[in-house]
């Protein structure tokens, strides 16, 4: 996966990057981590890319919060190789399925894993609660956005990054909502984007909250009445 570009919002997560980094030890992909919190988080991948030399790591670091989108779009504006995407970093996918994304790409122009398509497995599933906010914020998305995608959330994402360099400079979403907003600008422009099956694991204390979520819908409802004005 050395032509292949990963960034890695992360947002104090110190408990748990020590997952990932186990996991991604020693593989040729170049990876960007942009920590933008006020824990050890940047300390620990500093120490792991110091230790492991060989590897291609990155890691911006930024005294306020950007959010997740804003820090995968800072990510993202500096990739270089042929192809890039995010993946998240709880470790709830793992590098495995980043590569299988990859491969699965084919013709078109992004690959997004999903948790809710035949052929993909959640070991560890989230509470019922969070999966009922996860399906009726799929039904908004389809209903807003014409999306035929079941999910646009699971932070597992690769693409071609000819297309990425002609959309980047359009999105304006900063928070979660800016997957789907990466999604609808792609195939508004013409460009493919398929859903490929993927194997995820929940790994708890979600990032996404209770007005997280009601920010990422008013967001997203302002995002598309503007563009109908447009």
């Amino acid at each position: 996966m050395a032509a292949c570009t990963l960034v890695i919002p992360a947002y104090n997560e110190e408990e748990r990057i020590h997952l990932l980094l186990s996991d991604i030890a020693g593989s040729g992909t170049t990876f960007i981590f942009v920590c933008d919190g006020n824990d050890k988080t940047a300390a620990i991948i500093h120490d792991f890319a110091t230790a492991n030399r060989n590897m291609r790591i990155r890691c911006l670091e930024y005294p306020v919060r950007l959010g997740k989108g804003k820090a995968i779009r800072e990510g993202l504006k500096i990739a270089v190789t042929p192809y890039a995407g995010y993946m998240d970093a709880d470790g709830s996918t793992v590098l495995g399925e980043m590569n299988a994304l990859l491969h699965g790409l084919g013709e078109a122009d992004g690959a997004i894993g999903s948790r809710y398509v035949p052929g993909s497995r959640v070991t560890t599933p989230q509470g019922i609660f969070r999966r009922l906010e996860s399906r009726t914020f799929n039904l908004i998305i389809r209903l807003l956005f014409g999306l035929p995608y079941n999910d646009t959330q699971c932070g597992a994402k690769v693409f071609k990054s000819g297309p990425l360099e002609l959309i980047l400079p359009k999105i304006t979403s900063n928070g979660f909502e800016f997957d789907v907003e990466l999604i609808w600008r792609m195939r508004t422009s013409g460009f493919v984007v398929k859903e490929l099956p993927i194997i995820w694991q929940n790994r708890g204390d979600s990032r996404v909250k209770g007005q997280d979520a009601f920010s990422m819908v008013m967001n997203l409802l302002k995002l598309r009445i503007g563009r109908e004005r447009t």
